[in-house]
Order: C-alpha cells, then structure tokens, then sequence
C-alpha cells in the first residue's frame, strides 16, 4: 500500500490550504478568544462540500481517510476549532457506516454528509473516562423501544447537534459486550444539555454533559444488533484515529510555521534570531518529530483505506494518535520557547497552539490508553510466536 497523495488530493490539498490561510486563518484567534460556535466557518465547509469527504461516493466524498487527513492537518494548521468541525461530524458519521442499517444510512447519512445536520456521539462518563466498557448509562427495554437513564460528559457539539449518539448499556448484566449506540434525537423528552465547559484549548466547539431521564428512544434508533454494538463502537474510534492525529500534525505545522516568520525578523545582539546555531537545531528537532508524525499518519489513513480493521488496524491508530499528538504539544512547546516573553502574550497566537495541542494529549482516549493498546498489541503478537 502507498500513502504518496495522488493528483486528486495534491488538488484538494492546495485548495484547502489556500482558503485555509484566506478565511480561515482570520478568524482563528477570535474564535479561540470568544469560544463561540464558528457558524460561518461550519457553512464555508458546507459550501466547499468537505463533511461528506471521508466517506462513499455514493454520498458525495471520496472513500478516502487518507484526504480526510490532509483536510484537517491544512485547516488545524491554521484553526483548530474549524478543523474540529469536521471531526465532530465525521466520528457519528462512521458509527452508522460501521453498524448502521441500510434504513438508518438513508435516513441519516445524506444530510449530515451535506452539512445540511449535526449531530454529536456522547459515550464518555464521569466515573469512567477513557474506559468504555465501564458505562453505566442504561437502556431498559420497553414496548416499541428503550427507556434510556444516566449521565454523560464531555458531549462535544451537543448544543448545536440535531441529534446525538448516545453509549448505554443493554440487558441485565455489565458485560463489554452488552454496550450499544442509539440515536437520541434533539428535544427529546428527558433529555438535558448541561453548561458548556471553560475550556483551555479547543475552546470555540463547546463540549457539554449531558442528563437522560427516562428517554425513549424507538428501536429503530439503536445501531447494531442489540448487547453486540460494542467492537462497532471500537472499530469506529479505531479508524477515525488517523484523523484526530492529523490535527496534531496540522497544530505542530502551524507552530513551525509562525516560529519561522518569528526568528526571521526578532533580532538580538546584532542578528536575527533565526542566525543561533541553537534556534536552528530546535527548529531541525521541530521540523524533524512532525515529518515523521506525518508519515505516521498517513501510512494510518492507507491502511483504513485499504481495508485494514480490527486487531491489524488497532496498534497502528494508536501510535498514530499518540505519536502525533506527543509531537503537537512537544512542537508548540518548543515554538513558544522561541517566541520568549511574546509567547506568553495573548497579542501572539502561538499559546493557542499549544493549548490546543494539550487537549489532543487526552480526548479520544489518553495517550496513556494509547500506549495500553500498543504494548498489549506488542504482547499478544510475540506470544503468537
């Protein structure tokens, strides 16, 4: 397999990038200093068509990770926030790929692949974190459906969403197995959006908790089999990894990026900063760690693309998420290294970066959960031996 860009997303590449630097760009650090919803930056990626990207052609994308990636690295590198749009979008789009019905895919796939709804996935709890087997949300059978009871956290986009996918579990026992997803639609009855929180990065894309109280949910709206929706839960967090980690490659550009028109012009005794044989190894070391956080997640993205799932797949989303994600914080670190006092300043945008780049550390499973997979991956294989 290859993951060199084709002519097709060399041309996707160079569109986003420039309309990334002419309106995204503008708009990033009033985003990120307002933290409100970027409305017009969600209908300029309606308007170029991008939230269908990743998925069938029969739904107007491409079938493509791989330039879902490069979308979402170019618009990171710029804004976070407008590159979360996406993302937030995509991740409740794979779930019903992954285990909707063909009922469900033609109810739910057309509008959200044209922007034209929203919707949001909620399975994180606050006893649970990362551990998705360990929900206690409920969802009791009933006659025509689920009554479904208890608390979530973190629901990124939930206030803007038409509906939302919420984690509950099934039957009467704990088992990992016993989890599904179901459709929880906008308004329903016993359904509460909490507070949005302060957040210190990824501010403009409000994440919330959420309250169910006895919400019903008619079994059409459930995805997958029922007690057997967990490895398509799984599956779905599996390939959208290579995605959450091109936005950390996209954030360690971007700090590159502003770190070089920084040195060029700061001088110090007598030369520009950029002349420190110092400032060039950390901007070698800076450049060196975000190259290979890109080949990593590329190769990552060819892989979904091929076809490559489960067991396979898992070690290498992992490392991807992971590695990618280390180097944006490790990059934007050493970036407003560069900038001294000015790095510290709101009147630069590089702290944004590195905000931004410390909640990619921990959402989507922790880079500590990252490394449980990875080293599990490791044991299993060498027993295999």
């Amino acid at each position: 397999m290859t993951f060199a860009l084709d002519e097709e997303q060399l041309q996707i590449q160079g569109l986003v990038r420039r309309v990334a630097r002419e309106k995204v760009a503008p708009r990033a650090n009033d985003i990120d200093r307002s933290a409100e919803y970027p409305q017009d930056m969600f209908e300029l990626l309606r308007e170029l068509g991008l939230f269908a990207l990743p998925f069938p052609q029969s739904y107007g994308g491409t079938g493509s990770t791989l330039s879902a990636c490069v979308v979402v690295e170019e618009l990171a590198r710029v804004c976070y926030n407008t590159a979360y749009l996406l993302v937030v979008q995509w991740t409740p789009i794979g779930a019903i790929l992954a285990a909707g019905t063909e009922e469900q895919k033609r109810r739910y796939l057309p509008a959200l692949a044209a922007g034209k709804q929203r919707a949001a996935i909620s399975v994180t709890e606050p006893q649970s974190g990362s551990d998705v087997a360990g929900i206690t949300t409920r969802a009791r059978r009933v006659a025509g459906g689920y009554r479904i009871s208890g608390s979530k956290i973190w629901c990124t986009g939930a206030p803007y969403a038409d509906f939302i996918f919420v984690g509950a579990k099934t039957g009467d026992d704990d088992s990992r197995g016993s989890i599904n997803l179901f459709v929880v639609e906008r308004g329903a009855q016993g359904l509460e959006i909490g507070r949005k929180e302060e957040k210190m990065g990824a501010r403009g894309i409000p994440s919330c908790p959420l309250f169910l109280e006895d919400v019903f949910v008619p079994e059409e709206n459930r995805l997958g089999e029922e007690g057997k929706g967990f490895k398509a839960v799984m599956e779905t967090f599996n390939t959208a990894r290579p995605i959450h980690a091109a936005r950390g490659v996209g954030l360690a550009q971007g700090a590159i990026d502003h770190a070089l028109a920084f040195v060029r012009e700061r001088r110090a005794f007598g030369q520009t900063v950029g002349d420190f044989q110092g400032i060039r190894w950390m901007l070698a070391d800076m450049a060196m760690q975000t190259e290979a956080a890109r080949s990593l997640v590329y190769r990552t993205a060819a892989m979904v693309d091929a076809g490559v799932a489960g067991r396979e797949l898992a070690p290498f989303a992992a490392m991807a998420k992971c590695f990618a994600t280390d180097t944006a914080m490790k990059v934007t670190t050493d970036a407003v290294q560069l900038f001294g006092a000015a790095g510290i300043s709101a009147e630069f945008p590089i702290n944004r970066y590195m905000r931004d780049a410390k909640v990619l550390q921990i959402i989507e499973g922790t880079n500590q959960i990252q490394r449980n997979i990875i080293g599990a991956s490791l044991l299993g294989a060498a027993a295999k031996r």
